[in-house]
């Protein structure tokens, strides 16, 4: 199965280029990677010492065919030189320098809350919420709160999927005041699209976090992170009850892809066309965090 998505600068297909794809499509698609998958790579512990790995100093050694296998612009980050790393996680987790992610200000403007690949849906039903084309979810399931999803009949899911080459932290799509995050436990399935199309309700039975997040400008978001094979752990880097601005970090994901996901209320938010028009066409929008992704 190979990846496009839609470089949003250019209006360009563009092929994915995936990380472990061997590896990947071994796991899903085969019945040996299967077994294996489920009787291993899905579980905390396979995740946890993998991610270990990446803190030990040895590790920065595979930081430069990393960088260039991926393509990855280090120009961007704080520190440029693969060598001011003292192992791979702390590169992964990198910081860019504040001019490379200029914030829309606008209050009417919703910001994409991580750099990767976005999907959005308007109208939700939360009994089915979708999780690729033929696979669906409940939102009851992801938080895990009946009631609370209810209050998000009708409203609006973005997803914004983080591959390993992106940047790794993430923001707040507007200002206001977070609540604490609920940890939920889960399994460690991949969430890409390689996995996305073999396992269901991937959202639902991984690992996650989830924060209430009280806007000033679209009401109630829901903001939930999700974990992902060799993401060992997320850390949360604000403090709950503090109000933050728009753009200001909220945490970051250590080692592996991952997934960042909103829901807002109906009526809330109108998201940008090219996006909701890539996604009926079943292709994911590169997006950048701080660029605009919809509007009041």
């Amino acid at each position: 199965m190979e990846i496009y998505y839609i470089d949003r600068k250019t209006g360009e297909k563009k092929k994915e280029i995936v990380a472990g794809e061997k590896f990947l499509k071994w796991i899903y698609d085969t019945r040996s990677g299967k077994s294996l998958l489920e009787a291993i790579v899905k579980r905390k512990i396979f995740s946890t010492l993998y991610g270990k790995l990446q803190d030990v100093p040895y590790s920065s050694k595979k930081i430069p065919d990393f960088v260039k296998d991926l393509e990855i612009d280090l120009g961007e980050a704080q520190r440029e030189k693969v060598d001011e790393y003292r192992n791979f996680n702390d590169f992964f987790a990198r910081e860019l320098k504040p001019s490379a992610r200029p914030i829309c200000r606008e209050n009417s403007c919703l910001i994409a809350p991580a750099d990767g690949r976005a999907l959005a849906y308007e109208d939700i039903d939360i009994r089915q919420v979708i999780q690729v084309k033929g696979s669906y979810y409940s939102l009851e399931d992801v938080f895990n709160d009946k009631e609370w999803a209810e209050e998000y009949q009708g409203g609006t899911c973005i997803i914004v999927r983080l591959c390993p080459a992106d940047y790794h932290r993430f923001h707040f799509p507007d200002s206001g005041i977070p609540q604490a995050a609920r940890r939920i436990k889960g399994e460690y399935y991949s969430v890409n699209p390689i996995s996305l199309h073999k396992v269901e309700r991937v959202y639902c039975v991984n690992k996650r976090e989830i924060t209430k997040f009280g806007s000033d400008h679209f009401g109630e978001i829901a903001f939930v992170e999700v974990g992902a094979t060799c993401v060992g752990t997320i850390i949360q880097t604000y403090k709950s009850g503090e109000a933050v601005d728009k753009g200001q970090e909220k945490g970051y994901f250590k080692f592996g892809g991952s997934t960042v996901i909103l829901f807002l209320k109906k009526g809330q938010v109108k998201i940008d066309e090219d996006i909701i028009q890539n996604t009926k066409a079943g292709f994911e929008t590169r997006v950048l965090m701080g660029e605009a992704i919809g509007r009041k």
